[in-house]
C-alpha cells in the first residue's frame, strides 16, 4: 500500500521510526522493538537507511522485509543521496519492487567528513525527481520547522521544500522540535508557499541528557524554557529524566493531535518501552480523533 493514499482519508496518520541493528548485531536484535510496538497498529513504520550506506548493507532491507511480510506492517524506506551513485539506487530501487516494497523517503543524508558524498545525486529533490521517474513508489521527503542547519534563510528552506514537491514528493515528515509554536509557525508558511501535501510531525522523546545534545547539535532544534527547566531539574536522576522526558513527548503530542496535524512520526530510538508508555496515553485520543 502506497501510504499517500492513508492521508486521503482524512485520518490523523501515527508512525514510527526504527533504525536497523549495528553491523555486528543480528538482525533478530530489532525483533524486541517491533514485538513491542506491533500491537499498536500503526499506519507504518519508517526505516533508517543501513551505517554501512552502501550495497553491501542492506540491513534497512532487512527489517524493512521483515516489517513487510513478517509483521504485516507497512515499510517506509529511507534513502540517501550522500551515500548512492545512479547505480546503486537502480539496484536498490529493484530490490525493492521485487519485495513489493513500495513507499521510500529520499533524504540527502548527513555528510561525513571521513567519507566523500556521491555526487550523482546533489539533493534530496534530485533524488525524488529520478525515482519518479522509475515509478511505481509514494515518495516522501523530510522537512524542517526551524529551517535546515544549512539553509541560509527560512525563505530558501521553503523554497528547497517546495523544489521536493514539485519534484513528486507526496508526504512530508518534519524533523525533531520541542516547541509546537514552531511547527506551527513552519506550516503556515508551507501553507502560504503553495506546499499543500500533508505533513507529519515528528517528535523525539528525550530519555538521557546525550541524547539531546547530540540531536541539538545535528538539527538546530531549540529548547524551550519549560524544556531546559526540565532537563536540569532531572539531569541526574535517569529514572526521573526518563519519565519526564516521555511525558513532554505526550504533552506535545496532544496539543498537535488537538490542532487537527495530520500525523505523528515517533523517532522512537529503538526503545520499546518509551514507544509503549507514549502510545498508552495518546493511542486513545489518536482513535478518537479517527473516528469523528
Amino acid at each position: 500500500m502506497k501510504i499517500n493514499e492513508l492521508f486521503k482519508k482524512g485520518k490523523t496518520v501515527f508512525s514510527y521510526e526504527v533504525f536497523p541493528p549495528k553491523k555486528t548485531a543480528p538482525i533478530d536484535t530489532i525483533r524486541s522493538t517491533l514485538d513491542a510496538i506491533k500491537d499498536h497498529s500503526p499506519d507504518f513504520i519508517s526505516v533508517t537507511y543501513g551505517a554501512g550506506g552502501n550495497r553491501a548493507d542492506m540491513s534497512t532491507l532487512e527489517v524493512a522485509l521483515l516489517l513487510k511480510h513478517t509483521y504485516g506492517i507497512e515499510p517506509l524506506f529511507h534513502l540517501t543521496c550522500v551515500s548512492n551513485t545512479r547505480e546503486d539506487i537502480d539496484y536498490i530501487t529493484e530490490k525493492l519492487k521485487e519485495n513489493d516494497i513500495e513507499n521510500i523517503l529520499a533524504l540527502r543524508g548527513d555528510i561525513n567528513p571521513d567519507i566523500p558524498p556521491k555526487d550523482d545525486f546533489r539533493h534530496a529533490s534530485d533524488l525524488t525527481a529520478y525515482l519518479m521517474e522509475k515509478g511505481g513508489f509514494s515518495v516522501a521527503g523530510a522537512c524542517y520547522p526551524e529551517c535546515h542547519v544549512e539553509s541560509a534563510s527560512f525563505l530558501e528552506d521553503i523554497r528547497n521544500l517546495k523544489k521536493k514537491v514539485e519534484a513528486g514528493a507526496d508526504h512530508l515528515i518534519s524533523q525533531l522540535f520541542f516547541d509546537n509554536s514552531f511547527f506551527y509557525d513552519f506550516l503556515e508558511k508551507a501553507r502560504l508557499s503553495d506546499i499543500n501535501v500533508p505533513i507529519e510531525a515528528g517528535i523525539m522523546p528525550v530519555v538521557n541528557k546525550s541524547q539531546i545534545e547530540r540531536m541539538v547539535t545535528m538539527c538546530g532544534a531549540s529548547l524551550p524554557r519549560k524544556f531546559t527547566s526540565m532537563m536540569q531539574r532531572f539531569e541526574s536522576h535517569p529514572d526521573a529524566l526518563r519519565e519526564a522526558g516521555i511525558a513532554y513527548a505526550i504533552d506535545q503530542i496532544i496539543d498537535l493531535i488537538s490542532h487537527g496535524v495530520d500525523g505523528i512520526h515517533l523517532y522512537t530510538m529503538n526503545n520499546p518501552y518509551v514507544a509503549n508508555r507514549i502510545y498508552e496515553s495518546v493511542g486513545p485520543l489518536i482513535k478518537a480523533a479517527n473516528q469523528r
